[in-house]
Formats: C-alpha cells, structure tokens, sequence
C-alpha cells in the first residue's frame, strides 16, 4: 500500500513526488509509460527561466521558484542550475510595437530600452530593423537535466519508488478509500493518485472515470542552426524576444537556438515539428539580424499542455476524493517547478501552503474552470 502513486516521470512528476515526499507522505511511487524518464516535454524544453514569462500566476511562481532552485543545488550538490541569461524583447514593426507597449505597463520590473540600447545588448540585431525594446534582466539558463535529476535522486533518498516502461492501463476506487492503479505489470494501491501526465493528463483521468480538465496540448518547434560568425553573436548574448510571439532566438553553442514559437494545437504523441513553421522563423530571424541563417544542424518539437484559462491546475474535483491533477505548465513548467511543488504537495496533503507563494489554493483548482 502506498501513501500516492504519481503518473508521469517529467519534471512535474519527479518535483512533485520528491515534495509530496519531504513533506510527509510515507511512501511514493512514480510510474511512467515510457522506458527512460523526461521523454517528451521536459527533455525538449528551450531550458530558460524568465521572471517576466507567463500570465500572473506563473510568474508569482517562477520568482518564487529562484531561491528554491539554490536549495536544490545545495542539497543536491547541482552545479549552476541557473547561469545568467538576460531576455531582450524586440519590437520590429506595428503589430510588436503594440505588444510591447502593454508588457511594458503590466510589468513594472520590465525596462524600457531605445533602438539603441537593444543594439548594445546584441549587435547580431540589424539597426534598421529595431523600433524599440524592453529587457529582462532577470532571465537565466535553466540546466534541466541536473534539476530533473536532482529531483528523481531526492525522491529515491526519500523511500520513493520510480517504475518506468509502466503505461497506465486502469484506475478504479477501492472500497473504504483510496484507488487501485494498474500500470504496466504492477498493482498499486494507494491513498492519492496524482496525474502529472502532461498532454496525457485528461486521458489518464478518463481512465479513472474522472472528468477531463480540459487541457489542450499545443506543439512548438525548435531547431539548432550555426551562424555567420561576422554576425557579431556572442555566447553570452541574451534571448532575443519578438513581442508579438512570432518567433525567438538565443546563442547555443557556437550558433543559435530558433524556434517560430508556434502553439500548434495537436493529439498527445510524439511531437514532429512543421518544417513550414522552421522556415519562417530562421526567415524572420534573418530579417532582424546578420545572423545569416541558411541551413539547420538539428529540428525537434516538445509539446505544451494548457489548461482553458492558460494557468496551472493543481488538485482534483470535489466528487472525486483521492484522484489530483497535477497538469496544465503550458511553457513555463522548468521554471516555475521549484515553487509550484512544494505548493501542490502543501495543498494535496492539507497543509498551509508556502508563505512567500501568494496564491490560494482555489486560483489553481481544476473548480476554477467549471
């Protein structure tokens, strides 16, 4: 018998597991479908932490994530989990010139910046082409690999149990309480289900017999590309940011990062990227910057699930005692995984949630949606 069964080895189901862990649950089991941990969404993710990210809720949780990130690198003896990386967010034309000017009042931590200002943080950019800029200077590279390891090391330091190449095939309530999970070859009774199955998570629920959240997975593209190397781009260079969301780019390596920053709504599966979309990103990339992209080293696309309101859920409906959605991290689920664990794990085993998270439990319920 188990105290929880987690449902997804990404970097939700190992941060939750972990906290649900430290704070009290007696024992975990984590089951995963595939054979090898961070498959899907974690393992393709662009890896930044930006405080200016995301609708309110997210970015309560990824400021609130920055000191967790520190502790885990103690505990866990992580090197640099988190390496200084600056966000500029440029504005080409009308339509980012209006996109900007409201990120600008709905963000008081963002800086203005001139054409020129912007130029001096990267001198890739064409001067022509940049109307005026804001700057985060809060941003930073995430190491998602030790983060995720981190986690999965503390969950097992915990008495936790992972159980990988284990895909769901049943739920169902047990009698006086609780849920029998099948997963794989394994039977598992516990007290709490926690569903962290990312773009899997409504169809994990239907298992159950438990309403759908309504969460929608959304597709996003990235390639890596190498670059003039008159261009000017240094490695430490910052994200440089279209504000209209049409695409964005960062140094990797001796090239770049691009991705047209598409949100593609698609089935859950093994996301393929949209060569058209790629095109026209390293397209419009070019037509920013002396970048002079012509060719692609490497092209994948992860996939993002969303809830309807674009904002986290956390919890389980009222009718469904023992049954927890842990789901719905859009983009933002690395960086704010720090402080969005620990305020799950504090509400799913009734405890006060972290003082310095300034949320209710009920603003990231699934009740919300209803």
């Amino acid at each position: 018998m188990s105290d929880v069964v987690v449902v997804g080895g990404g970097i939700a189901g190992v941060s939750i597991g972990y906290e649900l862990a430290r704070l009290g649950a007696d024992r975990v089991v984590l089951v995963e479908a595939e054979s090898t941990l961070a498959v899907h969404s974690t393992g393709r993710s662009a890896a930044t932490y930006l405080p200016s990210y995301g609708p309110p809720p997210v970015r309560a949780l990824t400021v609130a994530s920055r000191s967790r990130f520190d502790r885990l690198a103690a505990e866990f003896e992580l090197a640099d989990p988190l390496t200084p990386r600056g966000c500029l967010m440029v504005a080409t034309d009308e339509r980012s010139e209006h996109a900007l000017a409201e990120e600008l009042a709905a963000q008081p931590e963002l800086v203005e910046l001139t054409a020129r200002e912007a130029l001096d943080r990267c001198r890739a950019l064409r001067p022509e082409a940049v109307r005026r800029a804001g700057w985060d200077g809060g941003g930073m590279d995430i190491d998602v690999l030790g983060v995720h390891q981190a986690y999965r090391r503390g969950l097992v330091a915990r008495r936790g149990s992972i159980v990988t190449s284990a895909p769901v095939r049943s739920m169902r309530p047990r009698r006086g309480g609780g849920w029998r999970v099948v997963a794989g070859e394994h039977r598992l009774d516990c007290d709490l289900v926690v569903n962290a199955a990312g773009a899997w998570a409504d169809r994990v629920a239907g298992m159950a017999g438990v309403p759908p959240a309504g969460f929608t997975p959304k597709r996003r593209g990235v390639c890596t590309a190498p670059v003039d190397p008159a261009a000017g781009l240094g490695r430490g260079d910052p994200v440089v940011t279209d504000t209209a969301e049409r695409w964005y780019f960062r140094p990797e390596g001796d090239g770049v990062l691009v991705s047209p920053a598409d949100a593609d709504p698609v089935e859950p599966g093994d996301a393929k990227p949209d060569e058209l979309h790629i095109a026209r990103a390293l397209e419009a990339v070019n037509d920013v910057t002396r970048l002079g992209l012509r060719s692609v080293r490497a092209v994948w696309a992860g996939l993002r699930t969303f809830a309807p309101d674009g904002g986290p859920v956390v919890g389980g409906w009222p009718e469904h005692p023992g049954f927890a959605f842990y789901a719905g991290q859009g983009g933002y689920g690395i960086q704010m995984a720090p402080a969005l664990a620990e305020f799950a794990a504090s509400v799913l085993l009734g405890q006060s949630p972290p003082a310095d998270i300034a949320l209710e439990p009920d603003a990231l319920a699934p009740t919300r949606l209803r």
